[in-house]
């Protein structure tokens, strides 16, 4: 979700101290968002300079702008964009979207921002990222917990509450003044932590939870002992909570799709699948103990942040579209109150919601969730602590955990969605027939400009491509690529291409889209510009 993606749970930065006279131009790394809406939504906090070094000084804060330099900063910021777009499409009247739900999705907002001044403190004060200062970590990931408890509550009291639609929400305003609490709370934290004496390495929470060290010692699996920067009990469940909290919402979201009579509702859940990937990037750094060797998790989890707030934000579109938004609706001017366009999406907002029977109540399932946050925390915590596993800074363990997590999420999608509607997943359509979408057929239409206009776009592709791919392994190795006379350059460089060849064909319906909106000016300026003239 800056969107866990948490969505966004895109990662907020360390700003630079007007005061400072010297900047750190090396080791701009974002702090971690997500996201966990794992579920996806995971904060913005986790990868907060997770690659800082011992250069670095403790006195020197890093920049906004001095992140575009580095790839996790370009993913990063450039998922605040289309993060907002979502927030958009998602608020149109006529999708009838829950207002606590809706609101949780705006809150994550504030949890980005609170990731500001806790990366201020982490680095100044102690010299170290916001990944290994666990008071202010749990800190700023109880935020994005916060986030996506205000997702569910919102979502399910809409989908089971048969007074809702008359009556609003039986909560009131309750849920969202205890996030503004909770904000306030961490605010002060950030202001007081250092003259209340935590240190560096202080637990969040004061630890509570925590086994004695003794007691930890003294389990008959345990092999290894647990280094300073591990998370602590409370840091941990929030994490926990935070991805099971986000699946708990995609879920949410899919059943809304029978609430409102609308399947595009369900593209949603689609759309939080890489949110949920970022998610689980952070929980993967924070098992190997957040080590500089993993650096690729944090460019990882800021890639899936960025294509998660890309895919909700179309997801979101295409339930604002089949609502009735239109570029009218970009006029900020008032309506017309007798528009017969307008009248016909206030009285679909006004429709009821179709309400499902649940069989547990809200405290039942508190009960659950809570159940399964503090007995997974302990069991990561403590359980890993087993193995040798975790201390292995084992890459390709750790690329199998960040992918086959939420393979494995997806794959429950696609058989659910084979089992209600025959077809497990389409990709969006943007225009064509009847909602069939665009096709080959529909460039072809155009003649040789079209087919000009579809080359030239995937030329645009091919291009953009290989500079993005050395970029992102002089930022993992530290030097430019050297395809010519090393293989491992060479297959690096190809094996990243490979991949976004093929993520890019998610996005087939856009470069079509593309190619179309390209043709008329590659009909007049390229294919006919010799005849105009001489006329």
């Amino acid at each position: 979700m800056l969107p866990t993606c948490a969505a966004f749970a895109p990662a907020s930065s360390y700003l630079t101290n007007t005061g400072m006279k010297s900047l750190v131009a090396t080791n701009m790394i974002p702090a971690e968002l997500v996201t966990e809406v794992p579920a996806a939504l995971l904060s913005a906090a986790d990868v907060a300079t997770n690659t800082a070094t011992a250069a670095a000084s403790s006195t020197n804060l890093l920049s906004f702008s001095d992140q575009g330099q580095n790839l996790a900063g370009i993913f990063f910021q450039a998922s605040l964009l289309p993060y907002l777009g979502f927030l958009y499409f998602l608020s149109f009247r006529g999708n009838r979207t829950p207002n606590l739900g809706n609101f949780g999705w705006q809150y994550l907002l504030l949890f980005v921002l609170g990731t500001i001044p806790s990366g201020i403190i982490t680095k100044s004060v102690y010299g170290l990222s916001l990944a290994n200062v666990d008071w202010l970590h749990g800190g700023a990931e109880a935020l994005l917990t916060m986030t996506n408890v205000l997702i569910v509550l919102g979502f399910r009291e809409a989908m089971t509450n048969p007074s809702y639609s008359e009556n609003g929400s039986k909560y009131g305003n309750t849920p969202k003044f205890v996030a503004g609490g909770i904000a306030l709370a961490f605010a002060a934290t950030c202001a007081l932590g250092t003259k209340l004496g935590f240190e560096g390495h202080s637990a969040f929470l004061y630890g509570i939870g925590n086994l004695p060290a003794d007691t930890v010692t003294s389990l008959p699996f345990v092999m290894h002992s647990e280094p300073e920067n591990a998370l602590s009990i409370p840091t941990w469940a929030i994490h926990c909570s935070s991805v099971i909290e986000f699946l708990f919402a995609m879920d949410i979201i899919w059943k809304f799709s029978e609430t409102t009579g609308n399947e595009k509702w369900k593209g949603l859940t689609w759309g939080m699948l890489p949110l949920h990937a970022s998610g689980i990037c952070a929980c993967t750094y924070h098992f190997f103990y957040n080590p500089s060797s993993l650096q690729f998790l944090v460019e990882l989890q800021a890639f899936f942040t960025l294509l998660g707030n890309l895919t909700v934000a179309i997801a979101a579109y295409r339930i604002a579209d089949s609502n009735g938004w239109n570029l009218r609706e970009l006029n900020p001017f008032p309506k017309s109150e007798v528009s017969p366009e307008g009248i016909a999406i206030d009285e679909a907002a006004a429709l009821p919601y179709n309400v499902m029977e649940t069989s547990e109540s809200e405290l039942v399932l508190a009960g659950k969730l809570a159940a399964l946050t503090i007995g997974s925390s302990y069991i990561i915590k403590y359980g890993e602590l087993a193995f040798d596993l975790p201390f292995s800074e084992n890459g390709v363990a750790a690329g199998a955990m960040v992918f086959g997590i939420p393979a494995i999420t997806a794959f429950l999608y696609y058989n659910r969605g084979k089992e209600e509607t025959g077809e497990g997943f389409s990709l969006p359509s943007f225009g064509g027939k009847d909602g069939e979408g665009l096709s080959m057929a529909d460039v072809k239409k155009f003649g040789v400009s079209g087919t000009l206009a579809y080359v030239l776009t995937e030329l645009a592709f091919w291009a953009v491509a290989f500079p993005v791919a050395s970029t992102a392994l002089y930022q993992t190795t530290g030097h430019w690529p050297d395809v010519f006379n090393d293989n491992s350059d060479r297959a690096a460089v190809l094996a990243f291409i490979f991949t976004g060849a093929n993520i890019a064909r998610l996005l087939v319906p856009l470069r079509l889209g593309a190619a179309l909106a390209l043709a008329p000016w590659v009909d007049e300026n390229i294919i006919n510009r010799g005849g105009a003239s001489e006329e």
